[in-house]
């Protein structure tokens, strides 16, 4: 078991890539997103750069929304080809400084080590500097500590872990442990944790725990109780800032893959739904086939105008991967559909057997 892990962040990732074969929009407002054009309905940002940020441009913001906080911005289409190309190259790096790499995204990744935590944390740091790039590194006893680490290393001492700036200029680098968690967590909300989302932090709210601190010296057994007897008992541990102290090297086998796409204008013509998802269900079999994955059960999703989403699946014959056979299927079921709204989404979703069955 190692003593430290450490969970590396690449900065303003996407266009900071962006800025690797386009020097000249370096500290510009950049944001990605779409096909780059703020004009197109329904795109939204996948990424801003940091004097983006500062006009207040965050991810998953339309693409007009962003162009109204920010009139000056430059709008890149998204071109994932090029990022994924960018992360591998990224992970093998990591892999040569630090060993041993739980890759976690495109962007980020775990390393582990038994010796000094900062040392190694300054050596990544100048590695990915040598491709063109920036991270934070985050510091912890545990993957929980280590990735909040990072928040704190990007936030630059801002309560906020979102920087308005770039935070390589404070070092990029922050440790939480044990020794300074109640110091520095327990005055926080708990959907600071990593882990505790929205809702389940409103739900901690109405047992009057809206802090970190409250979490930590809560009942168990009431946490048991309202959350159920797996859930409730671990958010106690996360509240003490415990944690995974695994590194986790093997990959992780998908069991299912999906593919949405939501719609520049309504569509409303049952036959051109049909069509679309016929074309999703062929691109998503098609991607399976080629990574050799089989296929057991097709599901469709519909978001309506309203936001009004449904899903329903079938069970293919026999497992596949026929294409053929995937895509009739999904349109089997998109006529199970009762298509009287306007349909703003679509989206198709296989459930694949197992590597070894």
């Amino acid at each position: 078991m190692p003593q430290w892990l450490l969970h590396v962040d690449l900065d303003q990732f996407q266009a900071a890539v962006e800025f690797r074969r386009r020097p000249e929009l370096r500290g510009q407002p950049v944001i990605v997103g779409g096909e780059g054009d703020p004009s197109q309905p329904r795109k939204v940002v996948t990424c801003a750069s940091y004097p983006a940020r500062a006009f207040g441009v965050r991810a998953g913001m339309p693409l007009k929304a962003a162009q109204r906080k920010c009139p000056e911005g430059v709008f890149l289409p998204l071109d994932m080809a090029t990022y994924e190309a960018a992360s591998e190259e990224i992970m093998a790096t990591l892999a040569r400084v630090a060993g041993a790499v739980e890759v976690w995204g495109m962007d980020e990744a775990f390393v582990a080590t038994d010796g000094d935590p900062w040392q190694l944390a300054a050596e990544i740091r100048s590695a990915v500097t040598e491709l063109d790039l920036t991270c934070s590194v985050g510091i912890g006893d545990n993957k929980l500590t280590a990735k909040l680490a990072t928040g704190f290393a990007k936030s630059t001492g801002k309560t906020s872990a979102e920087p308005e700036h770039d935070p390589g200029a404070a070092g990029g680098i922050f440790q939480l442990t044990a020794a300074n968690w109640a110091e520095l967590m327990g005055h926080r909300p708990t959907d600071a944790l990593w882990g505790v989302g929205a809702r389940i932090a409103k739900r901690l709210a109405e047992l009057d725990i809206a802090t970190v601190a409250d979490l930590m010296a809560a009942d168990r057994q009431r946490l048991a109780a309202e959350f159920g007897p797996n859930t409730g008992p671990y958010l106690w541990v996360l509240g003490h800032g415990k944690g995974d102290t695994e590194l986790t090297t093997t990959p992780r086998i998908p069991v299912g893959r999906s593919k949405s796409e939501t719609f520049p204008h309504d569509l409303t013509d049952p036959d051109e739904i049909r069509r679309e998802v016929a074309r999703i269900a062929t691109e998503v079999a098609e991607e399976m086939r080629e990574y050799r994955r089989i296929s057991r059960r097709v599901s469709v999703t519909v978001r309506t105008k309203t936001f009004y989403t449904r899903s329903k699946q079938q069970k293919l014959p026999s497992p596949t991967d026929d294409i053929t056979t995937i895509t009739d299927t999904a349109l089997a079921i998109i006529d199970r559909f009762e298509l009287d709204r306007p349909v703003r989404l679509l989206g198709v979703r296989l459930e694949l057997l197992p590597l070894d069955e």
